[in-house]
Parts: structure tokens; C-alpha cells; sequence
């Protein structure tokens, strides 16, 4: 039924090891207290073990005491399991999402800051669903799956203490045929971690068509293909589907191996302290103490055993998360601010985008020069690499020949991602985030006052907003819905004047306005002649307004 050829992991499990350890530093309250709680519990199980054998011992007249506070003892032992169990679920909630929410922030933070290398390799789809899901399978692994294996240790360690008191031999038994289960998990981790990272790469898979299809919906419906995407999400589950009942097979084949041991040790057990009962070597209430560690035994066995599983999840899900760190990081540091006004300076750029078979959008020994003050239209057909231009400008792309500088009057340096600072940049297409328009605008200028944001909206011809019953507060979904693109355009415009750079760049950002409209805009930013403009265009009227024209 299974193939057991295997393809060799990506990571070695040592180098996983050591990335969980870095991870876990970052949690060790929630871990140390978790550990606490599950050791304290270990301890008051074996104590109920002891508390029901004497309660019984009593009962019976094999030994003297009051049966009362023998119930006593019992009952407060049952409140501390409630109190613990109590302070397990506030330290699950409470520190668990306070991690998760960490973990998460710094992996984002992480891919931020690492280099773009002129494509997405991975889907977004897929990028969530490891932040989400990859994320909260590493945290609940390092949080509560290993505190708890350390009192579950604890309660199996006990447990055989106290019943090899009571009886070596059988103690002996039923510990023995823990070994010989744990020798199995070097055949079933490497075929269970296989067959994990297959189940999350096409559950990636499920969550990246979902997205792209709601993401695309309305072009979707215009185009009359719902039959074809929910036929395509159709697929991808089918595919999901088939890898999760291969994967359940093997673990319920593998589990059935497991579990039959552990009843095959349970039964041998009771055969045993039976046999005693009857010779009269045991009394009652230890046979019921005896029958109850071979419980705090095997279950604590069988917990073990379930970290294998444990293990390969965390595993598998810590592979995905240190792919997300494949990427090498930009260039770190302070911004490096340049005094108005700047120049770019392009001399023999050039730049192929790797593996790609467009030779349109590649730039061969470009040289021209931006100068400080002056405004520049781009022009070139669709794909001749205008927006490659913007990209390697804003150091999103390193030039594989010549060099881009930045300069002024006293001062010039090699672009690189720490004088991003200087420029403004307005890409085609509508960017407005979901929230209110002053939380869109506060992204230029997270310090603007009302006033500021209304002068940059006046500049931008954006005076409709003060026209809004909600004003600054007016609320736009995903992608500036509610607002015409015209209208998200002017305020796209607006924030990016807010940022007050010398340096601005217009991708296209005029496409979706009036002619009367983009020479009113035209004029509000370019009267001042205090900045370097930057237009890629196709409009003759923005063309009117430049001091000069590069053409790709």
C-alpha cells in the first residue's frame, strides 16, 4: 500500500533543531510556566494513586484510619486538579496568542526586510497560510507539546517508582515493551514527515486559489467562469483530499501497532495482580492501585510516543517558516538622507530578470542622468522596462552592470536601500489599503495633522473627501472600494505628497483622470519646481509638462 522511497528533507533535522531552539528563546515564560503546572499535576496524580489505595485499605480494615478524612484527602486533591487545569486554560490564552501574535510579527517583519528579487516566488495564499497555521504549529509545539512531555516524563518516571515498590517484575514487563515502540519511529518519522509536508503544501495550495478567486471575483463573474474556479478549487481539494487519506492510513496502521502493545502490557498486568489477589499476596485496594499505575504508565507512554508525530508536524511546519527566511536581508542601517534638491545618475545600467523569458522589460547599458529640479517623462511600450527602471531606482533591484547614484550639489552616493528615504513613489494601479482615508493617508506621514491632510488632498485635486458625511473617517474596503479609481488615484497622490521627499515617482498614477483634472494636478505638483519628478506615462499632457523625456 506504501512506497517507502523517500526524498531527502530539505533542512537536516540538527539544523531544524537549532531554529526552534532561537524560536523558543522568545517563549520560555509561557513554556516554563507550562512546565510548572504539568510537573505540580504529575505529582498530584500519583498522589490520587496513593489516596485511593489507602482510602480502599481503609475501607476494607486492612489498615487502620478514619475513612472520612481518607475522602477528605481524595477531594482535596481533586480541587487542586481543578485548579490547575483552571491556570493551564488562562496560560493557554492568555501568553498562547500573545506568542503566536510575536512569532508572527517577526516573521513578517522578516520578509519586509528581505531582498525583492524581481518576482514573488511564493503565492500570498501560501505565505498566509504558513504565517497562520505553520506559525501556531511551531508556538503550541514549543509553548505546551514539550512542557507537557517533561511532567508526562515525570508521571511515567513516578509511576514505575511506585509500582516497581509494590511489584519489580511486572514493572519490568510492562516497561520494556516501551523501547521496542520507540525503535519503530525510525521508520515512521522519515515516512510521516514526507507524508506531512505533502498534506501542507496542498492545503498552501487550497488557500491560494481561495484568495485569488475572491481577490478576483468581480473580473471573474464579468468573465462568466464561476463553474471553472470552483472547478479548479474542485482539483486542489481532490488533491488535498488524496494526500490526507494517505497520510491517515500509514498513522492508523502505525497507531494500531502501538495500541495493541500497550492493551497486550495492560492485559498481562491484570492477569498478573489477579493471580496475586487470589494468593492472597495483594490486598484489594492494591490491586486497584496497581491496575491505576499501569495507567500513569502507559498513558504517559503513549503520550511519548505521541510526540513522534509532534515531532514531524513541528518539523515540517519549521521547514516552510525557514523557507520564508531564504531570501537574503536588505541592506541594514540608518536612512541616509540627501538635502534638496537630488539627482539620480544612471551610467551603463543593466539588468535581465533571472529565468525569464521577456527580453522586452530588459535594460541594456542605460545611461542618463535625472537632475536635481527637474521633471522627466519616461516613455517606451508596454513591457520595454519602465517599471524595471522604477524598481532598480528604488534599489528594489540591483543593476548586473553599472551603477545608480544619488546626488547633489555637495554630496552622492551609490543607490542602495538606505536612501529610499528620499523618494516618493506612486505605482500604477489602485493601492489604497482597507481602513478610513486618514489611516491611507497617515502611511505617508504617520505625524500629519487634519490640516496637512486636507493641503496635501487639495494638491492632489482631492477636495471631494471634505465633500464625505465621514470626512478623514470615510471608511474604504479592500482596495479602495466605495471610491472611484480616480478618486483612489488623487488620494494614492495625496499620501505620497504627505511623505514630502525630494525625489517623487509617478508610475502611471495620472491613467485613470480627466484631462482637465491631471493639468490642474500637474501644475499643484510641479509649480514649486522644488522637487526631481519622475513620470512613466503614456499621456501627452503629462509629456507637456516635463523639462525633458528618456524613452526605453
Amino acid at each position: 500500500m506504501f512506497k517507502f522511497k523517500r526524498e531527502d528533507p530539505k533542512y537536516s533535522i540538527p539544523t531544524i533543531m537549532k531554529w526552534l531552539w532561537k524560536a523558543w528563546q522568545g517563549n520560555r515564560l509561557q513554556a516554563t510556566l507550562n512546565a510548572l503546572v504539568g510537573l505540580t499535576g504529575a505529582a498530584i496524580s500519583l498522589a490520587q494513586v496513593w489516596a485511593v489505595h489507602r482510602a480502599i485499605d481503609v475501607a476494607s480494615g486492612d489498615v487502620e484510619g478514619s475513612i472520612y478524612w481518607a475522602v477528605a484527602l481524595m477531594a482535596g486533591l481533586i480541587l487542586a486538579r481543578f485548579a490547575l487545569s483552571i491556570s493551564s486554560t488562562w496560560i493557554h490564552n492568555i501568553l498562547g496568542i500573545r506568542a503566536q501574535n510575536q512569532m508572527q510579527q517577526q516573521m513578517l517583519d522578516r520578509i519586509l526586510r528581505s531582498e525583492w528579487m524581481g518576482k514573488q516566488s511564493r503565492h500570498s495564499g501560501d505565505m498566509l497560510n504558513r504565517l497562520e497555521l505553520d506559525v501556531g504549529s511551531v508556538v503550541h509545539f514549543l509553548t505546551e507539546v514539550i512542557p507537557s512531555a517533561l511532567s508526562t516524563f515525570a508521571l511515567f518516571a513516578g509511576a514505575f517508582y511506585y509500582m516497581y515498590q509494590m511489584d519489580n517484575h511486572i514493572a519490568l514487563v510492562i516497561v520494556v515493551l516501551v523501547p521496542i515502540f520507540v525503535g519503530m519511529s525510525r521508520i515512521y518519522i522519515p515516512k510521516m514527515r514526507e507524508l506531512t509536508r505533502e498534506v501542507r503544501d496542498s492545503d498552501s495550495k487550497v488557500q491560494s486559489v481561495l484568495q485569488e478567486t475572491i481577490q478576483n471575483r468581480i473580473l471573474i463573474k464579468t468573465l462568466e467562469s464561476d463553474d471553472m474556479m470552483v472547478g479548479r478549487l474542485e482539483d486542489t481539494q481532490s488533491e488535498l483530499r488524496h494526500k490526507v487519506v494517505k497520510r491517515t492510513a500509514f498513522r492508523v496502521v502505525s497507531g494500531f501497532i502501538v495500541n495493541f502493545g500497550f492493551s497486550l502490557g495492560y492485559l498481562i498486568a491484570f492477569l498478573w495482580s489477579a493471580l496475586r489477589l487470589s494468593d492472597g499476596t495483594l490486598t484489594f485496594g492494591g490491586m486497584t492501585a496497581f491496575l491505576q499505575l499501569v495507567n500513569r504508565i502507559q498513558n504517559p507512554a503513549h503520550s511519548l510516543m505521541q510526540l513522534v508525530p509532534h515531532f514531524v508536524s513541528v518539523f515540517t511546519a519549521a521547514e516552510r517558516l525557514m523557507e520564508l527566511e531564504e531570501d537574503p536581508i536588505e541592506e541594514q542601517g540608518a536612512p541616509i538622507y540627501m538635502k534638496a534638491p537630488c539627482g539620480i545618475r544612471l551610467e551603463n545600467v543593466s539588468y535581465a530578470y533571472p529565468n525569464s523569458h521577456d527580453q522586452a522589460a530588459t535594460l541594456d547599458n542605460l545611461t542618463f542622468d535625472f537632475k536635481p529640479g527637474t521633471c522627466t517623462a519616461i516613455l517606451g511600450e508596454t513591457g520595454a522596462g519602465k517599471t524595471t527602471l522604477i524598481r532598480l531606482i528604488l534599489s528594489l533591484l540591483k543593476p548586473q552592470k553599472g551603477h545608480i547614484q544619488v546626488y547633489n550639489q555637495k554630496n552622492k552616493r551609490d543607490m542602495s536601500p538606505r536612501l529610499r528615504c528620499n523618494f516618493v513613489y506612486v505605482p500604477q494601479g489602485n493601492t489604497l489599503l482597507s481602513g478610513t482615508i486618514r489611516e491611507n493617508l497617515r502611511l505617508g506621514s504617520i505625524n500629519a495633522t487634519d490640516q496637512d491632510m486636507y493641503n496635501a488632498l487639495h494638491l492632489a485635486c482631492a477636495d471631494f473627501v471634505k465633500e464625505f458625511p465621514e470626512g478623514l473617517d470615510t471608511v474604504c474596503t479592500e482596495k479602495g472600494g466605495g471610491l472611484s479609481e480616480g478618486q483612489a488615484q488623487r488620494i494614492a497622490i495625496a499620501r505620497a505628497l504627505l511623505r514630502n521627499r525630494p525625489i517623487m515617482l509617478f508610475d502611471e498614477a495620472t491613467s485613470a483622470l480627466d484631462p482637465e483634472t491631471e493639468r490642474k494636478l500637474l501644475e499643484n505638483i510641479l509649480g514649486q519646481r522644488n522637487r526631481t519628478v519622475l513620470f512613466i506615462t503614456h499621456r501627452p499632457a503629462v509629456v507637456d509638462y516635463c523639462d525633458q523625456v528618456m524613452r526605453i
